[in-house]
């Protein structure tokens, strides 16, 4: 299919990043093991940075909201962030949408794109559709579970260069969680764009339903590694080549 952006009166591009502009794979098999195998160094040494003692007092109120749903976190008696460590491996094998954690990833993820360890990855449809709509007036937002820090550092050092700057504006889970359609009006009201002129292009159903209901118009994104989603197929978008 194709999907005319000009035709459908589409002001902003607003994508995940995890399954429709990145590989399942680089998140799950590079990032991911990447902070768990560097996560108690990193706490141990960097224990009285101040972006690290803030994210570990964030994470300290999530573990309390933790133990009183009986979700059965480990213990945590000292409350240094040296001894955040089991529980943001609890969090880790949950694979939960933490905020606190996604903060600690983004900041361990840091060290890695700053000595070259980690380099972003997006498939090879993305630059070029990047260059393509903005060329056309259209801007180019991310809304991701990610850190904000996390989104700049994958999408400023990918192959295709320093892509940060196509980016109008970068959203995490700050705004909402993104099966909230409040998160997506909340979105539209930080970019002043009317929903119906958002595009919202993701690898998850219920996302995409979420924007839906908010107003926004949605795409499906199914690339090589995706979980199979049920989605109208009308839809639905194998590159970002057919949004023209």
């Amino acid at each position: 299919m194709t999907f005319p952006l000009r035709e459908r009166g589409i002001r902003v591009v607003l994508l995940d990043i995890e399954g429709t502009t990145t590989p399942m794979a680089f998140v799950y098999d590079v990032l991911f093991p990447f902070a768990r195998a560097h996560l108690r160094g990193y706490l141990q040494q960097k224990a009285d940075n101040t972006a690290v003692r803030e994210t570990a007092a964030l994470l300290r109120d999530e573990w309390k909201h933790d133990t009183t749903l009986d979700e059965k976190p480990p213990d945590w008696p000292d409350p240094t962030p040296a001894s955040a460590a089991p529980y943001v491996e609890w969090l880790m094998d949950r694979d939960r949408k933490s905020p606190a954690l996604k903060l600690l990833q983004g900041l361990i993820w840091q060290r890695g794109y700053a000595e070259g360890t980690l380099r972003g990855e997006v498939f090879a449809d993305v630059a070029p559709a990047f260059r393509r709509w903005r060329e056309r007036g259209v801007a180019i937002a991310i809304y991701s579970s990610g850190s904000v820090l996390a989104q700049r550092l994958l999408f400023g050092t990918t192959p295709s260069g320093d892509l940060t700057s196509e980016v109008a504006a970068f959203f995490d889970t700050a705004v909402g969680p993104k099966t909230s359609r409040d998160s997506y009006r909340r979105i539209a009201a930080t970019l002043g764009v009317p929903a119906a002129e958002i595009l919202f292009v993701s690898d998850v159903g219920n996302e995409l339903e979420a924007a839906r209901s908010a107003g926004c118009q949605v795409l499906l994104a199914v690339r090589p590694g995706n979980r199979v989603e049920r989605f109208d197929a009308a839809m639905t978008i194998h590159s970002f080549d057919e949004i023209v």
